[in-house]
C-alpha cells in the first residue's frame, strides 16, 4: 500500500510539472516540460549521490579507523540481504545521518562525526538500520527524484508568474487578461501542491524505513532512543544543510517551530517514537 501511494503521488507530481509547462507554452510547453523531467531524472539517477557527497564534503571511512561501524553495518546488511554499502562521514558536529545512491548495489550510508559522540551502540545500530531500510526500499532514488521534480515545478512556476505579470504567457492569447490571471493563480498554487505531495511521499517513506529498520535491528528501542537524542541535539547543534537535501537526513536538520513544523519533510519525532515503541517484533 505504501508503494502504491508513493507511485501515485510521483505520477501526480510529474503530471503537475507537465501541466504547468502547458500553461506557459501550450502543447510545446508540455512536451518541453516532459522532456526536461526525463533529462533531469536521468541526471539524478546517475549523479545525485556524487553531488550530495561533494556538497557536504563527505569522506569515505577506512575500515581500520572505525571497525565497529563496519561490523554493525555488515550485521545489518546480512539481515537485510543487501550488498555492503560504502560508508562516508560528514565533518560536522551536529549528529545526523543519511543514505544515498541509485540502488542497493551503488548505495552510500553517511554519518556526521557528531553522531558518533552521542549514541550508544544499540542506538547507532538503530540509525544505521533505518538508513539501510531506505536503501532496501529504494527510497534514496525515489526521494531524490521527488525533490528534483518538485524543485523544477517551483522554478517553472516562478517563470509562469513573471510571464503573467508581463503578459507573455498562456496558450490562447485571444483570451486576454483572464488567461493571464489563470496563469498567475497556477504559478502560486502549483508550488504549494508540489510541496504537499513531496511532504506526503517523504513522510510515508520515513515511517516505512522506521518500521523496516527496527525489524532489521530486531528491536525498535535503539532507533526510538536515537531519535529522541538526535531531536534534542538539533536544538543546539546546527547542521549546515541545504533545504533541497533536508529530506535525506534521518531527522530534519532544519529546525522549525510552530506552524513551520507542518511543512517539514519529516514526520513529528514524537509520533515516530510512539509508533516504534508500540511495535511488536
Amino acid at each position: 500500500m505504501n508503494y502504491l501511494k508513493t507511485g501515485i503521488l510521483l505520477v501526480v507530481l510529474t503530471m503537475l510539472l507537465v501541466w504547468i509547462g502547458g500553461m506557459i507554452g501550450g502543447q510545446q510547453g508540455m512536451v518541453t516540460a516532459f522532456i526536461f523531467a526525463l533529462l533531469m531524472n536521468f541526471g539524478v539517477y546517475f549523479f545525485s549521490d556524487k553531488i550530495v557527497l561533494a556538497m557536504y564534503r563527505a569522506q569515505e571511512i577506512a575500515e581500520a579507523k572505525m571497525p565497529e561501524l563496519y561490523a554493525i553495518v555488515r550485521e545489518l546488511t546480512s539481515e537485510a540481504n543487501i550488498p555492503m554499502p560504502k560508508l562516508y562521514m560528514v565533518p560536522q558536529n551536529a549528529p545526523n545521518a543519511f543514505a544515498t545512491g541509485r540502488n542497493p548495489k551503488h548505495a552510500v550510508v553517511c554519518v556526521t562525526s557528531g553522531i558518533m559522540d552521542i549514541l550508544s551502540r544499540d542506538e547507532l545500530k538503530g540509525v544505521l538500520a533505518h538508513e539501510l531500510a531506505h536503501v532496501k526500499n529504494r527510497d534514496t532514488l525515489i526521494m531524490t527524484i521527488t525533490a528534483s521534480v518538485a524543485g523544477a515545478i517551483m522554478m517553472i512556476a516562478n517563470m509562469a508568474r513573471w510571464a503573467a505579470i508581463f503578459g507573455t504567457g498562456g496558450r490562447d492569447r485571444n483570451r486576454g487578461n483572464s488567461n493571464l490571471i489563470g496563469l498567475l493563480i497556477v504559478s502560486i498554487l502549483a508550488p504549494l501542491a508540489a510541496m504537499i505531495i513531496q511532504l506526503a511521499i517523504s513522510r510515508t517513506r520515513e515511517y516505512a524505513a522506521d518500521n523496516r529498520g527496527a525489524r532489521f535491528a530486531h528491536s525498535p528501542y535503539g532507533l526510538a532512543n536515537a531519535l529522541k537524542k538526535l531531536d534534542e541535539s538539533t536544538r543546539y547543534r546546527s547542521l549546515n544543510a541545504s533545504p533541497q537535501t533536508a529530506h535525506m537526513f534521518i531527522v530534519n536538520p532544519l529546525r522549525g517551530e510552530g506552524v513551520m513544523n507542518l511543512f517539514s519533510t519529516h514526520p513529528p519525532i514524537k509520533e515516530r517514537v510512539r509508533r516504534l515503541e508500540g511495535m511488536s517484533i
